[in-house]
């Protein structure tokens, strides 16, 4: 493989972590969001928290980006493909993030809550000293392994036209008629980018154990 080739094969894999960071985070917010109302005493919160999480994890991603790549064109939202692909991603992962946040609230310890509760602490500090921070050391590799799941899914975002490693690969072989050379590259490419994400995981939960022990 020449230089030049290898070249744009980097660059596919930088368009992947970017498309694939944005995703997560932006699904992060709204997965905080689905998980407050799931949680809601109110029902007009937590049907729809309910019926969100199963609506996104019951359809398969790739059905999800081209209903929201068709879907918005037909509304009068004419938007590049990428955004499209961020969307979908973004609404994907915020189902599976909602439901990880969830179980890490629920499984703060009742002890700790009652104990906030006795020297008068305000639900709003309860929530920023106690419930979060357990809650997201909790659930730290569950979003690990959720942002993994979401580099190689970012994969599917081929079929609306967006430049990524995959569609890159696909392209280079197309051209060279090099099939095996390029689909290994791209392979070995999403190996080393899943196995950083991993390690970064791994020192973070490390550092939240030390610190929450300091």
């Amino acid at each position: 493989m020449s230089m030049r080739l290898f070249e744009l094969m980097l660059w596919a894999a930088g368009n992947t972590i970017l498309l694939s960071a944005i995703s997560i985070l932006i699904g992060f917010v709204i997965g905080l969001m689905v998980c407050a109302a799931k949680v809601s005493a109110n029902p007009f919160l937590r049907i729809p928290g309910t019926l969100y999480v199963s609506l996104f994890r019951g359809v398969p991603l790739l059905v999800q980006l081209l209903l929201i790549y068709n879907l918005l064109p037909a509304v009068g939202i004419m938007v590049p493909s990428v955004v499209a692909a961020v969307i979908g991603l973004s609404l994907c992962t915020a189902a599976y993030q909602a439901e990880n946040l969830r179980g890490g609230f629920q499984s703060v310890p009742r002890g700790l809550l009652e104990a906030a509760d006795m020297v008068g602490m305000s639900p709003w500090k309860q929530l920023v000293r106690i419930r979060a921070p357990i809650a997201f050391r909790l659930t730290l590799p569950a979003l690990v392994n959720e942002a993994i799941l979401i580099l190689k899914a970012s994969s599917l975002v081929s079929v609306v036209g967006v430049i990524e490693l995959t569609r890159m690969a696909q392209n280079l072989s197309a051209s060279s008629f090099r099939p095996l050379l390029f689909y290994s590259v791209a392979g070995a490419m999403y190996l080393v980018i899943c196995w950083a994400v991993a390690g970064g995981g791994s020192i973070a939960e490390r550092m939240l154990r030390t610190g929450s022990r300091a």
